[in-house]
């Protein structure tokens, strides 16, 4: 390996850091009419009668646009692919508002305070309908969130709105209430995650302006830009030949720009107007107005035999998708499948439940997607089995969890919206992960407490976690290599980068196939007319899913090089080798270098443009694997706790790009630390989020964190480019479990609802 396995710096770092225009923002037209939202002050109301006359009339305002003059096309807003496994039941505008923050109307004006001026003219009469707040209490509820009777599925995901009912999904294997009546121990226990906002430093961006042929151009930070284009023209009734998007650069995406958010209104303005249009969020509004986490409650039981074999697992789950029905079924599935089949040497296993609409912020895409709410479940549940026992929680791991060669049957039984494939792992390096955990974070010294100082105890906790990469027969990705003269390389990929660093990461790849530097390649992604097909930037896809495209492409290219070279040294195309600079025949007697070539091809020789597109799809998804151990330190007088260390071994395959995979797993670890600590969306009785800003929502700095210890375990997954796997969401998996695990290990007190806070851990010790 060359060009992989190499700590490349990001090809775009040196202009980001000099603050080049490379954001949707800074390259949206200059000129651009500026849209605000007005928002709904009410959690669930119908709009009896809204007047925009006023507001038409100011100066400056060109565009008003509310339910009744938008095309009513229903959709889901979900970036994912086709058929949609999210239900459809959201228009661009509607009669109804279903949470404090849903779209009432939207002005666009000349600039940003005309624009503001104009809402407050805007008058709007309600009716207030009787809101569901608590998800506990969405199912059968006499308020019925979506009366629409165009609101569809695409999926049989048991989609009863009536009841409230976004999807519903049970499956078992074997009879898990047999098994676990004869079972020696049985831990029964609930758990509870909460709504955790994405926080990008970007917020959600959108542009569009028509161009000379009548194209709506779209300019989005998106992480879906072929999925944004297909959903803006169901939504607009456009042909989607009639629309373009491009995606520039992302400051940060984390799955919250998975989804469509601004993209509809920014295209209905420009062409209402025949002016470009733009539309960035507030801080405010995306915290009020975008996605946020699912919550969920989850009803474990575990039973085991009185040696340690797990014997039996079932979990029952409930999600609160909020207003909308965003990724309800695939986050629900996700947190069984990406987590069940750690523990495969079981004879029953049961999970179902259902996902419930809600009169509060949608809850949407975010990094983990499921896994690390019910990571958090069924690792402290292993903890609390442990303790049962009598037996240390790693030792128990150790015994039970999945390993190379091995498999699980819900693999088979439960994909993301549809059945599952079936696969056996072949590569995993899980055991040794745990293990190395161990002595890197001292766990034999430190297990299972030690007291430092008067009323401030340590503990430490564990956890593992298993992830995938992209989704089986669903996702795909596609890369073209074009040759230019002098020896250069165009890749073209749609795949996204959403600061994650994969443009650099695939042009290593295609570097390594070629035989090429990596500065030889020239990478530009992510525009639906120029790039090709990608599903986007989700499901831990880019590396495995693109970077395998880009691979096929890359050895493609080489092959053409060959036998381009071979016509030129009038040899035969299996007698020519190309070295990455120097076609030559491989008895060493002629050769001919690449730049001489290339331009004799475009220029003066035998003339002929060298092009190659490949395409990629998953028929399996290699899980990545982490073993993670965290150290905290309790002070029993208050309760706060102080995360001393995290470390985190991971089982990603080849790390193609080291320092990279490094950057996205500690950031990965500091959001899920974030969850487990810091962060929870808050709102009041009538449904309005208090904690809507940066100075009231909490998250986490590097200094909340003493120390971070990551290593690599390398492996090689034979189905990925180069031998790698995922890396993008492992991360965030494993720290709400560890970190309770540590506390309890360190006080006694079980904490089962996140975020775990000093209110919480002094309640418990003061009932303990």
């Amino acid at each position: 390996m060359k060009e992989v396995n190499k700590s490349i710096p990001k090809i775009d770092g040196i202009g980001l850091a000099q603050g080049k225009p490379a954001y949707t923002d800074d390259i949206a037209p200059q000129n651009s009419l500026i849209i605000k939202v007005l928002r709904s002050p009410h959690a669930f109301a119908k709009i009896k009668d809204i007047n925009t006359v006023e507001a038409e009339k100011l100066p400056g305002v060109e565009c008003v646009l509310t339910y009744k003059n938008v095309p009513r096309n229903i959709v889901t807003r979900a970036g994912q692919g086709y058929p949609e496994p999210s239900p459809h039941d959201k228009f661009i505008l509607d009669e109804y508002v279903r949470y404090i923050g849903d779209e009432v109307a939207a002005v666009a004006a000349a600039d940003e305070k005309i624009a503001e001026k104009a809402m407050k003219l805007i008058k709007v009469e309600y009716e207030i309908l009787e809101p569901i707040l608590d998800f506990e209490k969405a199912a059968g509820n006499q308020s019925i969130i979506h009366l629409e009777p165009e609101a569809h599925e695409m999926f049989p995901i048991g989609f009863n709105p009536s009841k409230n009912i976004a999807a519903e999904y049970h499956m078992h294997v074997g009879d898990v209430d047999e098994v676990l009546s004869k079972c020696e121990h049985v831990i029964r226990s609930t758990y509870y995650t909460q709504a955790q906002a994405h926080v990008a430093m970007e917020t959600h961006t959108a542009a569009a302006y028509i161009d000379l042929h009548g194209r709506v151009n779209i300019i989005s930070s998106t992480q879906t830009p072929f999925h944004v284009r297909r959903i803006v023209a169901e939504a607009l009734a456009l042909p989607i030949e009639k629309i373009r998007v491009v995606k520039p650069r992302i400051g940060g995406g984390y799955g919250g720009k998975q989804g469509l958010h601004g993209e509809f209104l920014v295209s209905l303005v420009a062409l209402r107007t025949g002016k470009p249009a733009k539309l960035i969020y507030t801080r405010n509004e995306v915290f009020e107005a975008s996605y946020c986490r699912h919550e969920m409650r989850f009803n474990i039981a575990i039973g085991a035999d009185k040696e340690g074999n797990i014997r039996a697992i079932d979990m029952d789950l409930l999600s609160n998708t909020g207003a909308y029905g965003e990724h309800a079924l695939t986050v629900f599935m996700v947190s069984g499948s990406k987590t069940l089949p750690l523990y495969n040497k079981i004879d029953a296993v049961r999970f179902g439940g259902k996902t419930v609409y809600t009169n509060l912020t949608p809850a949407g895409a975010y990094r983990g997607y499921g896994a690390i709410q019910g990571n958090f479940a069924l690792e402290s549940a292993i903890d609390e089995l442990a303790d049962k026992l009598g037996m240390n929680p790693v030792d128990l791991r150790i015994k039970n969890m999945i390993g190379q060669g091995e498999t699980s049957p819900i693999f088979k039984i439960m994909g993301e919206g549809t059945e599952g494939t079936d696969m056996t792992i072949e590569s995993c390096k899980l055991d040794y992960c745990v293990k190395r955990g161990m002595e890197l974070s001292g766990w034999k010294e430190k297990f299972p407490r030690k007291e430092v100082s008067k009323g401030k105890v340590r503990g430490i906790g564990s956890a593992i976690a298993m992830q995938g990469s992209g989704i089986p027969y669903i996702d795909m990705g596609s890369a073209i290599i074009k040759l230019n003269d002098q020896g250069f390389f165009n890749l073209l990929v749609g795949a996204t980068d959403i600061g994650t660093g994969s443009d650099t990461v695939l042009a290593q790849i295609a570097a390594e196939a070629l035989g090429v530097p990596t500065s030889k390649i020239v990478v530009y992604s992510s525009d639906t007319d120029l790039t090709p097909f990608d599903c986007g930037a989700y499901a831990s896809s880019t590396t495995y899913i693109s970077g395998n495209a880009v691979r096929k492409t890359g050895l493609r290219m080489k092959e053409m090089i060959e036998e381009q070279g071979a016509r030129r040294l009038d040899a035969l195309k299996y007698d020519v080798v190309f070295d990455g600079e120097y076609i030559k025949t491989k008895d060493g007697t002629k050769s001919i270098s690449l730049k001489d070539l290339s331009t004799e091809l475009y220029y003066s020789n035998g003339q002929k443009q060298l092009v190659a597109c490949e395409s990629y799809y998953g028929k399996v998804s290699p899980p990545p694997f982490m073993g993670a151990f965290a150290e905290v330190e309790v002070d029993f007088e208050t309760g706060k706790v102080d995360l001393l260390d995290y470390t985190a071994v991971v089982d990603c395959g080849t790390t193609l790009n080291p320092n990279l995979a490094r950057i996205q797993v500690e950031g990965g670890l500091l959001q899920g630390i974030g969850m487990a600590m810091f962060e929870q969306a808050e709102y009041n009785e009538k449904g309005k989020l208090i904690n809507n800003n940066l100075m009231k929502y909490k998250i986490p700095t590097r200094k909340d964190v003493k120390n971070f210890t990551v290593e690599f375990v390398e492996t090689y997954e034979p189905s990925g480019p180069y031998g790698a796997k995922s890396v993008g969401e492992i991360g965030i998996d494993t720290p709400p479990a560890a970190i309770a695990n540590a506390i309890y290990n360190a006080t006694g007190v079980r904490i089962r609802d996140l975020p775990i806070t000093a209110e919480k851990v002094l309640m418990g010790l003061k009932k303990k």
